[in-house]
């Protein structure tokens, strides 16, 4: 389910609705054009927490979800620990995609 929704991402970034990098999910969110931040598990407390604030104040869903390295790989770039969807039918998609994955983890633990 995991690839599942690294897959999903990968279709929203080939379809240019993917901005990534802190600087381009910021501007994405604070704009109010971000639909769903996905920010890298592996991310940095720092950057988790600065995400998490921004997401709640400006009332976007955020998720943890991958690590920098497969977020960064199924857009298509270098690492990124954070990544901003701005069409709301692919932010709908993935959310579903990647809430599945986390379904399916908590159903093998």
């Amino acid at each position: 389910m995991r690839n599942r929704a690294l897959s999903m991402i990968g279709i929203a970034a080939k379809s240019g609705k993917v901005l990534s990098g802190e600087f381009s999910t910021e501007k994405a969110v604070k704009t109010m054009r971000a639909y769903l931040v996905i920010v890298a598990e592996d991310a940095s407390d720092n950057t988790k927490k600065m995400f998490s604030n921004m997401a709640e104040y400006y009332e976007t869903p955020i998720v943890f979800f991958g690590t920098k390295e497969e977020l960064g790989k199924h857009i298509g770039k270098e690492f990124r620990a954070s990544l901003a969807i701005t069409d709301e039918n692919l932010a709908n998609a993935v959310a579903s995609k990647i809430k599945s994955s986390f379904d399916a983890d908590s159903k093998t633990e």
